[in-house]
């Protein structure tokens, strides 16, 4: 019974984010679908399928503009201590903004892309990310942190290894993701 109640746990807390998002962006679209064909209709008595759609795309640019200017970061700085007193809240907020800013985000994480030897005995290689090159906070000078993605899976495993046993790779990150995503199925990207 408490393996059930942990798988359940942890489903709730994979979907959540998820459900919690898509829910809000449901709700945005059909306020705003229902109050733009009201005004269109009121005012030249014409209905535009797909307005909605529309005026969600400008609603999201406009809070994307926002959330880049001075106005925004009082509301930021609220959020977050609000984010901070809930613990797992805190905790699914900072790990899905830590992973969407290691996507996109200005200290983009996935840029190094290396080949790894995972077995000093035979030639088994790795491809994965360095995510952190300095890891005297664990006493480890030389070695680095690397990030292996799972095939067909939105998951991976970070793995501490010696500087020795890697190799860069001069191929763009993104190509290497969809490579490691696809289990090598996806091929190289021709320059």
């Amino acid at each position: 019974m408490k393996k059930i109640v942990n798988y359940l746990l942890q489903g709730v807390l994979y979907l959540a984010p998820l459900g919690f998002t898509a829910y809000i962006i449901y709700g945005v679209f059909t306020l705003l679908d229902g109050l733009s064909q009201q005004l269109i209709t009121k005012f030249f008595d014409i209905r535009i399928p797909g307005l909605g759609v529309l005026t969600l795309i400008l609603f999201l640019i406009l809070v994307g503009v926002l959330g880049k200017t001075f106005i925004a970061q009082p509301l930021k700085l609220v959020f977050n201590r609000i984010i901070d007193r809930i613990p797992l809240l805190n905790f699914i907020y900072s790990a899905f903004n830590d992973l969407f800013k290691a996507f996109v985000g200005k200290e983009k994480k996935f840029d190094q892309p290396v080949l790894v030897k995972v077995n000093l005995n035979s030639d088994l290689e790795k491809l994965g990310f360095i995510t952190e090159e300095n890891l005297q906070l664990i006493n480890e000078m030389d070695k680095v942190a690397v990030y292996f993605p799972h095939s067909y899976n939105f998951s991976g495993e970070l793995f501490i290894v010696p500087k020795s046993n890697i190799k860069p790779v001069d191929i763009k990150s993104s190509d290497v993701m969809k490579f490691i995503v696809s289990a090598g199925l996806t091929g190289w990207e021709k320059a």
